[in-house]
């Protein structure tokens, strides 16, 4: 164990200890026994301390001293009782520790290192221990404290585990705590008084790999857009990666993969998640990969057990898995023996006398008259109790209540009223499956047979000897199902593995695609489910049925089955129920082909249920729009390649080639790429092993023809070579005829030699077979998280590309900006905000549709990117902007929006900016509910700067009238260039402008300058509107007093140009949102720009260019608190 470094001054203290191992820094001793030779005395007074001392006080017999070079002093920091446990702790010193101390040159860092890092196992370890025994232990409560305090997070943002480890920047490591939470990673040191803090999202990481360098073997690395970060001097560097991975897989498909999210509830409750939450989802993914179940299907309980196998006559080591509706089993070797036993088939579970020959045994009864005997099962009795309550509940006719998964219905919302939603509720389920005091008589007449017993293809000629080996296998598995069992619950042992990869017989084929994928539990459970989905889902239009349509002919069109209405209308049929029935995947290219293959060896229902396990069980997120499942299946395929053929992967260094030529080979699970009879066998082993055939079948292709890829010059011809092989596999003992595929033209190279699709399958078990259901999974966690994190990628290229053309922004400021803008929806996610933000994500739109904000998302966004300061008006401002910006008035606006917004503050010209600062001051984005506390025109505000004007001389005021007339000219021009007229603003919506503009000018160098250019500006304008205002009153120009010099001077004579009068004769046509009193005071847009005009400085302001790259920087830099200060108060 490790121990707070205490010192010592005798290394050898009366020669009582004997040096094991050394090197620079540490030693390893062993504790002087009596009888070693040399040191008798030494060894005989060791003996007598250790009899007269208790066992509390006696000393361990090994120990790690910690030691500087040239020092005589030393430091304790391990001990053990055996060789075997001190040994772990001086390697890991060797390992991870020893290398490091050499890049200190001073060697009070190396001492403070060393024991900073001691301290922090020793925490560890403690922390471990209690965990064990306690949920929250008082360590974890501390540590708990300590990172709220330092990194200050909302408390939404919960910690799931914490170790000490060093982050290295370059060749320096720094000793601290990372803490994983549910959004981040996060790192903090304290050393030598500098204190460092790292954060990194989740959502940020796009990969984590395990690598070593020269200096430490065991390193975590997380890599980021901009960044890697390495971490080490882990105690348990295999418990904190795969923490790490999960945590990252759980955050990025919770925020970036909508599908997954909805079908995965788990994920929905993120506070909820803790580190046995975590090892509970690895156990309950492990086993639902392994048995091939549903996704919702939760794991209940693991029971080590023994499981009397008849077949051999002896008890088989191995676990029972207890779930909603299924009772498991899984020998300790792997693929020796495993059961699946679905709980609708269990008639009773029963205790038996315990003996010593039988210890603890339990029997299953099901309904096939077969028992299975499970002994030495600790807690039996609870256990037998939880069976039998789940029989009871399945016998009470309560289906919705155990089949929460594809077989609990998701109809499209035709069918339950829900527009857009995925119903799973009991009452869209009973509207579909049949009652038993109604039953409806289907409108449509379904395939009661396969379409093979209809459809049987010309025999070839030696079509005897295919006959005899087809009668031949299907004495073989007669046998087997016999001594095995002939339902779901089947012993699935070696020796069926070798029955299915010689072929399934013809007329067994589809009765064990049911058992083996358990569709048959399905079928049974809803029997006039799929007739009932049928007449709901024929006849209605949608694009998923045109889809249809357009692949029915493509569906195997060679086989006479496939040439005729009866197959090509069971096909549709199949294909449309499914579509209704999961209107998330709908239709999706190569489903049209597996559904063919399906209809010739079962009935039409059967093949619908077929349908469901493969897209639903065991080819989960295969077919949707984006096939994430395949896309990271063919980043697994890329890892086994490398792993598995290392000379083609030396030779062909960019695998991605191989991976777009194999992805068909997923999708289709190989029935549109070989010929059919030889595909057929594929796809028997994939229902018995599942996706790790097509792993194996795969990498046995690409062996076979490595010598060949090896002398590729092209991905071309890559693609001929494989497809010639793949064109030539055959299947010598099917009765079928062979179908060839002709993928590529003959041409005038040699033949190639043909490959028996035994041969193949029987390499692919014997090279690759080790493969496993764990390795996959956790390879498929990991690689999950690059895909997801691409597919991000290119959907941030493909909107840059579409915004770049319409904005002067650089492409490097305008992905920093789509980097704030997407931030800010994910600190939504994280920690809440006005609205569901993880619903304004949604990866099945357009490219520039898939990530929205709202008002408080974008009022964030707005206060840290606007160019100008608005003081205490920015929030208002805010809200108004978007309610501008939101013209579809939806409540969310996307990322061009966004940016058409910033583009004018940045980069418009004087008038285009006003224009903007005009609209958010007039209707819609200006209303009574957000208006401050405003009085009318004659306020303190307005009779504060109209003295200033009025004071002025008569030719003052005609100077300045003069001063305006060219400029009103060419403003007339411009205005009839203008696509649309703004309405115009009337004293209330104009005083709020005004306090704007001088918000606006607080803390800028020329504030005084822009106050009293401002207030000139303003008293102009008042004047301008009240004239206004008395020639409508009066009804006529000719009706105003003479005498009014204030008046004269600013009333449109034959020299003013005419955007005074226009504005006058457009007030009658365009109505105003002014109070009573106040409905004939108005200036228009032209007068205000017009007017501003006037006076350089503020011309100067408004084309003053602003650094957006500073204002950037901040935005980058200041986000995070800024919501974090938000969600706090």
């Amino acid at each position: 164990m490790w121990l707070k470094p205490e010192e010592v001054l005798l290394k050898n203290a009366l020669k009582l200890w004997v040096t094991e191992k050394s090197n620079a820094y540490f030693i390893l001793q062993r504790r002087r026994r009596q009888g070693d030779s040399g040191g008798k005395l030494s060894g005989l007074l060791v003996g007598a301390l250790d009899a007269v001392l208790d066992s509390n006080a006696r000393v361990a017999p090994f120990r790690i001293l910690h030691q500087m070079p040239g020092s005589q002093v030393y430091w304790v920091i391990a001990c053990g009782a055996t060789v075997e446990e001190i040994h772990p702790h001086w390697q890991w010193l060797e390992q991870n520790l020893l290398h490091t101390l050499s890049v200190f040159d001073n060697k009070d860092d190396v001492i403070s290192f060393v024991h900073g890092k001691v301290k922090g196992l020793i925490a560890e370890e403690t922390r471990s221990k209690l965990a064990e025994q306690e949920e929250d232990p008082e360590k974890f409560r501390e540590a708990l404290v300590k990172f709220e305090t330092r990194f200050n997070f909302p408390d939404l943002e919960k910690l799931v585990t914490y170790y000490s480890c060093c982050c290295w920047k370059g060749r320096v490591p720094r000793q601290g705590w990372i803490y994983l939470s549910i959004n981040h990673l996060c790192f903090y040191s304290f050393l030598l008084g500098k204190e460092v803090k790292l954060i990194i999202p989740w959502a940020d990481v796009k990969r984590l790999e395990r690598t070593s360098n020269t200096l430490i073997t065991g390193i975590v690395r997380v890599t980021t857009q901009s960044k890697e970060r390495d971490f080490s001097m882990f105690l348990n560097i295999d418990e904190t990666f795969r923490l790490m991975e999960l945590l990252a897989d759980v955050t990025i498909r919770r925020l970036l993969d909508n599908e997954a999210f909805e079908l995965d509830p788990p994920l929905q409750e993120p506070t909820q998640i803790t580190k046995k939450d975590l090892e509970a989802r690895v156990q309950n993914e492990y086993f639902r990969a392994c048995f091939r179940l549903s996704r919702a299907e939760k794991l209940i309980k693991i029971v080590h057990c023994f499981l009397w196998t008849p077949y051999n006559q002896c008890h088989t080591a191995g676990k029972l898995y207890i779930s909603e509706n299924y009772i498991c089993f899984a020998s300790k070797e792997e693929d020796n023996c495993y059961v699946i036993i679905p709980l609708q088939e269990v008639v009773t579970v029963e205790k038996m006398e315990d003996t010593s020959l039988l210890p603890k045994p339990i029997i299953v009864s099901i309904k096939s008259k077969r028992v299975f005997q499970f002994t030495e099962i600790e807690n039996r009795e609870c256990l037998v109790e939880q069976l039998s309550q789940r029989l009871q509940l399945l016998k009470g006719g309560k289906p919705g209540c155990t089949q929460k998964s594809g077989v609990e219905e998701e109809v499209s919302s035709e069918s339950t009223d829900c527009p857009n939603q995925i119903c799973t509720t009991n009452t869209a389920l009973d509207s579909l499956v049949n009652t038993p005091t109604v039953k409806k008589e289907p409108r449509h007449s379904l395939n009661s047979e396969a379409l093979m017993a209809h459809f049987h293809l010309i025999e070839t000629e030696g079509g005897k000897s295919e006959m005899k080996m087809e009668k031949a296998k299907n004495q073989l598995w007669y046998d087997h199902f016999v001594e095995y069992g002939h339902t779901v619950s089947m012993f699935r042992t070696e020796k069926i593995r070798k029955l299915v990869a010689m072929g399934v017989p013809q007329c067994l084929r589809g009765q064990l695609w049911l058992h083996f994928s358990d569709a048959v539990t399905d079928l049974a459970s809803y029997p006039d489910y799929y007739a009932n989905l049928v007449d709901e889902s024929m006849g209605r239009c949608c694009m998923a049925t045109e889809e249809i349509e357009r692949d029915l002919h493509r569906s195997l069109p060679e086989h006479p089955a496939f040439q005729s209405d009866t197959g090509i209308a069971a096909l549709r049929r199949v294909l449309t129920a499914y579509a209704y029935r999961n209107p998330k995947i709908g239709y999706c290219q190569s489903m049209n082909i597996l559904t063919s293959v399906l209809l010739l060896y079962a009935k039409e229902e059967e093949a619908f249920w077929l349908l469901v396990a493969v897209c639903e069980k065991m080819l989960p997120d295969y077919f949707n729009r984006r096939v994430i499942g395949a896309q990271v299946d063919q980043a697994v395929f890329e890892e086994l390649i490398k792993e598995h053929l290392p000379e083609l992967a030396e030779h062909v260094t960019d695998l991605s080639c191989l991976a777009s030529i194999s992805l068909s080979w997923f999708l289709t699970l190989f029935l549109s790429i070989i010929p059919l009879e030889s595909a057929l066998n594929i796809v028997d082993c994939f229902f018995y092993d599942g996706i790790k055939v097509i792993f194996q079948v795969g990498l046995a292709i690409l062996d076979a023809n490595t010598q060949e890829l090896c002398s590729c010059t092209d991905d071309g011809q890559a693609l001929i070579i494989l497809s010639r092989f793949l064109d030539n596999i055959t299947n010598k003992e099917s009765p079928l005829p062979q179908i060839s595929q002709l993928h590529v033209f003959s041409d005038d190279k040699d033949p190639v030699q043909q490959v028996e699709i035994s041969d193949l399958i029987r390499d692919s078990y014997e090279k690759f077979g080790q493969l496993h259901v764990g390795q996959i999974e956790q390879m498929r966690c990991r690689h999950r998280i690059r895909v997801l994190q691409n597919l991000e990628d290119t959907t941030k290229q493909n909107v840059l590309r579409v915004v770049a053309p319409e904005v002067s922004f650089s492409t490097e400021g305008l992905g920093d900006l789509y980097d704030l803008f997407k931030r800010e929806h994910l600190l939504s996610c994280y920690w809440g905000g006005n609205g569901s933000a993880v619903w304004h994500h949604d990866p099945s739109l357009p490219y520039l549709e898939q990530y929205r904000i709202n008002c408080f998302q974008f009022s964030n966004l707005f206060y840290l990117l606007s160019p100008w300061t608005w003081g205490t008006h920015t929030d208002l401002l805010a809200q108004r902007t978007f309610r501008i910006l939101d013209e579809n008035e939806d409540s969310l606006i996307d990322f061009k929006e966004l940016v058409s917004c910033l583009e004018i503050m940045y980069y418009g010209d004087i008038s285009e900016k006003l224009r903007l600062l005009y609209r958010l001051h007039i209707p819609p984005a200006y209303n009574d509910d957000d208006m401050d506390n405003l009085s009318p025109l004659r306020t303190t505000f307005a009779s504060s700067v109209q003295p200033d004007y009025f004071n002025k001389s008569n030719c003052g005021a005609t100077n300045y009238r003069h001063q305006l007339k060219k400029m009103l000219e060419d403003l007339v021009k411009r205005k009839k260039e203008a696509t649309k007229d703004l309405p115009l603003m009337n004293q209330r919506e104009f005083i709020q402008f005004c306090k704007t503009l001088y918000s606006m000018f607080r803390e800028d160098p020329e504030e005084n300058d822009l106050y009293q250019a401002i207030a000139t500006v303003t008293t102009l304008l008042l004047q301008i509107g009240e004239a206004g205002q008395r020639i409508r009153s009066s009804g006529s120009i000719s009706e105003l007093p003479a005498s009014s010099k204030e008046t004269e001077a600013l009333t449109p004579t034959d020299g003013v140009d005419a955007v005074f009068a226009e504005a006058d004769m457009g007030l009658k046509n365009k109505p105003t949102s002014s109070q009573p009193g106040e409905d004939d005071w108005s200036v228009s847009f032209e007068q205000i720009l017009a007017s501003l005009l006037t006076e350089q400085c503020l011309v100067n302001f408004f084309e003053r260019s602003v650094a957006v790259e500073s204002k950037l920087l901040h935005a980058k830099a200041n986000q995070y608190q800024q919501r974090i200060n938000q969600t706090i108060h």
